[in-house]
């Protein structure tokens, strides 16, 4: 029996925009060409293989659990294809390394341009790309290598991870100018009971509000919705519509503005600390280990994130 890979980059482009997009028309489109192209490529992939990848149901095509595989090996390989081009393309440009990073929850970025502008000074051959969609589970994707630096609450070390402490920030109880609160320095468990709470998690986080201020005074907000967007709850909050607690550095901006009013929560408030992760073979000197000690001088400079 020949020796594979049996398949072509463009069969693993054809099962992912099958994946993607379900019906033949709309992944031909997506792939710029025929509906009836398509087919020929399916019918060549199965032959290739020898087995059923796909099977239809009206105008949309069923994957079997083959293709499924073949769907997710096909994200990868195509994933890291498309990186190492644009790396190449860098590199013609004199940039040697690129480095990938993103946020725990939030979805911030006010802090890059300061911190880029800092990078470039002290390592002008290496380039940062913001990953999004990670950051509701970025360890997991740190570890899948979809991203190669983490910045993260707390101060737990992952398994497979090292850290490098960045910066401590206090969480905010934060309102609308308007609301009866603002204004407090603080706020307790009896100013916000009953008070309408949006949050971006149902599931309580240790050593925040509701382990320190919720729970121990035996007050509760009415929990009103989830937002899994912390900047869609500051415009739901800037607009009148419930309170928050969230990252000081992430509202900030904000406040500044106008458009919110922060309060410590608890009359010593809550600091959480947020650190640097990469992974454990990424420890030794290397592009990715000097931008995390990059970032981690620059909020030692700078105060943190603002």
């Amino acid at each position: 029996m020949a020796e594979g890979p049996f398949l072509d980059l463009r069969h693993l482009k054809m099962i992912r925009a099958i994946a993607r997009h379900g019906r033949v028309t709309d992944a031909a489109e997506a792939l710029g060409i025929t509906s009836s192209a398509l087919s020929h490529r399916i019918r060549e992939a199965e032959r290739r293989l020898d087995l059923v990848l796909f099977t239809r149901m009206h105008k949309r095509l069923r994957m079997t659990p083959a293709a499924e595989y073949l769907a997710e090996m096909a994200d990868r390989v195509l994933g890291e294809m498309e990186r190492a081009e644009l790396d190449v393309r860098r590199m013609d440009r004199g940039i040697a390394h690129v480095v990938r990073i993103c946020v725990e929850t939030y979805s911030s970025y006010h802090w890059l341009p300061g911190f880029n502008t800092y990078l470039r000074d002290h390592l002008p051959d290496t380039e940062l790309q913001v990953t999004a969609n990670v950051g509701r589970d970025p360890v997991h994707a740190l570890m899948n290598r979809d991203v190669d630096l983490v910045i993260a609450s707390g101060d737990t070390q992952p398994i497979g991870t090292c850290n490098l402490p960045l910066f401590s920030d206090e969480l905010l109880f934060v309102v609308a100018p308007e609301h009866r609160l603002a204004g407090k320095p603080f706020v307790d468990g009896v100013d916000i009971e009953g008070e309408e709470f949006i949050t971006y998690a149902l599931t309580p986080e240790p050593d925040r509000e509701f382990a320190r201020l919720f729970r121990p005074s035996g007050r509760y907000p009415r929990w009103t919705t989830m937002v899994e967007l912390p900047e869609a709850i500051v415009e739901l909050v800037a607009a009148g519509q419930g309170s928050s607690v969230l990252a000081g550095w992430a509202v900030r901006p904000a406040i500044k503005t106008g458009r919110l009013v922060g309060a410590r929560v608890g009359k010593s408030g809550i600091d959480v600390p947020w650190q640097a992760l990469i992974r454990l073979d990424d420890q030794q000197v290397g592009p990715i280990l000097e931008v995390a000690k990059a970032l981690a001088d620059w909020c030692a400079e700078n105060g943190g994130f603002g």
